[in-house]
Parts: C-alpha cells; sequence; structure tokens
C-alpha cells in the first residue's frame, strides 16, 4: 500500500500504487440541473480528474470546491483530458461545443439531440459517444442514472469508468446515433404516459376524486408491478404464436385490460369527459401486445 496525497491534497494510505498511476482525465460542459450533479458524481470517483466548464460561474466554484478544475473555454478543457462530456440545451448548444473540441478527445453527448445529429458530429472527424440519459436529476445526483450509449467499441471503453461513476445502468446499445434512438423510444412512453396520466385525473376529478391521491396510488403500485416496463419483457414486437408460453400472459393482460378499459369509457361518457387515448387503447390493445 503507497502513502500518497490524493487529487483533494488529503493523505492516503489504503490506495494501491496501480490505482493512482493512471488517472482518466475527463472534461465536463453544461452544468445545469442534470450536468452538475453528473459532474460531481465524477470529482468524486476514484481515479477520475475533472475539468469544468460553464457559461455560469457558480456551478463551476461548486465543482471546483468538490475537487474539479475549472477551465476557462471549452477549448482549454479539451485540451487536457482524454474525454468531453457534454450536457447544454440542444443541438446547435452541441454543434457550438464540438466546434472547440478537437478530434483526439472522445466526445460524449449526453444532450438528447435528433437522430442525425450523432452522425453528423462524427462525420465531422469526432470521436462520438451519443450517451443520453434517464432518471433525471434525483438520478443524477444518486448516481443512479440510465446511460445509454451509441458509438464505437475503443471510444466506449475509453469513456466507460466516467459512464459507469455517473450511472448504475449503462448500455451500450450499437454504434453511433443508437443511444439517442435508444432515448427517444424510452422517452416516447415517458410523454405519452404524461398524457394518459392527465387523462385518467380528469376521469378521476370528474369523479369527485383526489386527484393527487391518485396520484400517490399510482406511484405505490407502479414501483410494485414495474409499470408501463412491467410488459416490455419480449425481445421483439412480432405476434406472438399460440403455442409461445408469452401469449397466454398476454391474452390475461388483454382480457383484464378491455374490461377496465370499457368500464372507464362507460364513466367517462356518464361525467362527460373526453378520454381520446383510452378510446384508441381498447380496440389496439390486443394487438399491441401481440396477439392477432
Amino acid at each position: 500500500m503507497g502513502d500518497r496525497a490524493d487529487r483533494r491534497g488529503r493523505r492516503r494510505t489504503d490506495v494501491p500504487a496501480m490505482i493512482t498511476s493512471r488517472h482518466l482525465r475527463v472534461g465536463f460542459v453544461g452544468l445545469g440541473n442534470i450536468g452538475k450533479p453528473m459532474a460531481l458524481r465524477l470529482a468524486a470517483a476514484e481515479g477520475i480528474d475533472v475539468r469544468v466548464h460553464d457559461v455560469v460561474p457558480e456551478p463551476v466554484e461548486e465543482l471546483v470546491a468538490a475537487g474539479a478544475t475549472a477551465a476557462g473555454s471549452v477549448g482549454e478543457l479539451a485540451a487536457q483530458v482524454d474525454v468531453v462530456c457534454v450536457m447544454v440545451r440542444d443541438d446547435d448548444q452541441v454543434r457550438a461545443v464540438a466546434g472547440e473540441v478537437g478530434p483526439d478527445p472522445v466526445l460524449v453527448v449526453h444532450s438528447t439531440v435528433a437522430p442525425g445529429t450523432p452522425a453528423e458530429l462524427a462525420a465531422a472527424g469526432h470521436r462520438v459517444l451519443d450517451a443520453p440519459v434517464s432518471g433525471g436529476p434525483m438520478g443524477a445526483a444518486a448516481g443512479s442514472l440510465a446511460i445509454l450509449v451509441g458509438g464505437p467499441d475503443d471510444a466506449f471503453e475509453t469513456a466507460r469508468p466516467a459512464l459507469e461513476a455517473m450511472g448504475s445502468k449503462v448500455v451500450h446499445a450499437g454504434p453511433v446515433g443508437a443511444g439517442t434512438r435508444f432515448k427517444l423510444a424510452r422517452n416516447l412512453l415517458h410523454f405519452v404516459s404524461f398524457t394518459a396520466a392527465m387523462e385518467a385525473s380528469r376521469l378521476a376529478e370528474a369523479a369527485g376524486l383526489d386527484v393527487a391521491e391518485l396520484g400517490r396510488v399510482v406511484r405505490h403500485t407502479d414501483a410494485i408491478t414495474g409499470g408501463p416496463g412491467a410488459i416490455m419483457l419480449r425481445d421483439t414486437t412480432a405476434p406472438i404464436a399460440p403455442d409461445d408460453f408469452w401469449h397466454g400472459v398476454m391474452e390475461h393482460v388483454v382480457a383484464l385490460g378491455e374490461k377496465d378499459l370499457t368500464f372507464a369509457i362507460a364513466l367517462a361518457d356518464e361525467l362527460g369527459v373526453d378520454v381520446p387515448m383510452a378510446r384508441d387503447a381498447l380496440p389496439r390493445l390486443g394487438k399491441e401486445l401481440g396477439l392477432a
């Protein structure tokens, strides 16, 4: 065991020399609601040296207090690191940051961008990983994000220690662009579910129920059952053969779903509540779950 100072100047007596002989140098650009807690997880990780840049000084100061080093510009940061993580607002800001990053560091784009943007950055000569995240500020603070990655194997292996410091589920989904496509599919469910949740809330309110209590019940039961993800267990969306195990499972789900949707729509009609998502789901449920 060695006796040496860590990057914050404290003496360490429990870290083998082989761990401290080579740190991964990571730059982080964009210290907003999700970016700041992600960068703080990096600053707290062993074996990672962190440099940060943001146009707002306060989060930079917080990261410096946590052990990171401030960089005066994206270009200065990129010249000193192996990996540049980017969590900014939109595609234009991602392009602006990328324009100041040379071809050597792995450019990890955590922002959710248009499907074609990662390939565009790769074509411009960057070593790109598109790596959008799921889990929000709470997951970022806890280090429990799902990080959905597209890009070449060598770039992924370079960035892997940083990704694993920020997320508890890191999925290498495929080539450049695969991470973004993965995130868009996940968020389609997310926001369609939000729309359905408000449709259900309107029905509950019209029926004289406590809408906030309905929300608490939904969160309680989804934590037990897994919510919509509970039926996403097959590796294909193809129709299910009658002799397949899943055919009986989904027949049961559809029977329950059609019954309850029929009752909910009847209640909505009685109360004069518009429930277009329920009406659309009723005739589609069986087919969507793989039954002919």
